[in-house]
Order: C-alpha cells, then structure tokens, then sequence
C-alpha cells in the first residue's frame, strides 16, 4: 500500500508500507513532511519527476530510519516526487525520471529475466 502526502512546497511524498497505518502515525508523517496534507485518493496526477523505481535513493533510506526512530513501523521506502514546472524540465535520467501519475504500482519494477543469447 502506498501513502501520498503533499506539503506545502507542492512536493509529493509516496509512503509505501507493509499495512494500513494508524492515523496517529498517519499525523506524524503529515507533521514530517512539513505539514503536508494526506492525499485520500490511490493516485496522483501529474507530471513529477522523481527517483527511479529501481533505485531506492539515499535519501528514502535516511527518511526510513527516522519514521523507523519516531516509533512508526511498517514503512518499506519513502520518496519525494518534484511537480515538473517547465515542459522540458533537465534531469538525470540515469537516477530520475518522468511520471504522469503517481500511483500504487509507482514501486513495482516488471522486468522479467531474457534468455541467454548465444554470440
């Protein structure tokens, strides 16, 4: 399950977790993000530019331990996802990419193995 939180900077937190979280933990995740406003709906619209879903960034992994040391458990990866402002808007491609929506597949990676080609 995943969590969108946006704060009032208009950045998009994505919260993915194990189970549905209290709303007690739900409020300290709100007062995390600057205040940000939990978003009732399972997708956001965009266009964001964010992290790629393959790569869990340094950042997710530092905001991980601190939800994990503000006594919330169950949080697997968060990230922050930045509205694209310009419609050509320069990021790296090798760590970031584009979204029109964000969504509760924005993790999932569907690469299948190929089979081995002989040379």
């Amino acid at each position: 399950m995943i969590y969108f939180f946006k704060s009032p900077k208009a950045v998009t937190y994505a919260v993915e977790v194990n189970d549905a979280l209290p709303q007690e933990h739900l409020n300290r995740l709100s007062w995390l993000f600057g205040q940000g406003q939990l978003l009732e709906e399972k997708s956001v619209n965009g266009p964001f530019i964010g992290p790629r879903r393959e790569m869990i960034t340094p950042w997710s992994t530092g905001a991980v331990e601190i939800t994990r040391n503000m006594g919330i458990s169950g949080i697997i990866r968060v990230e922050e996802f930045h509205p694209v402002t310009k419609e050509n808007e320069a990021f790296d491609h090798m760590t970031f990419q584009r979204y029109e929506t964000l969504d509760q597949s924005v993790f999932s990676i569907n690469i299948h193995k190929e089979d081995i080609q002989e040379v």
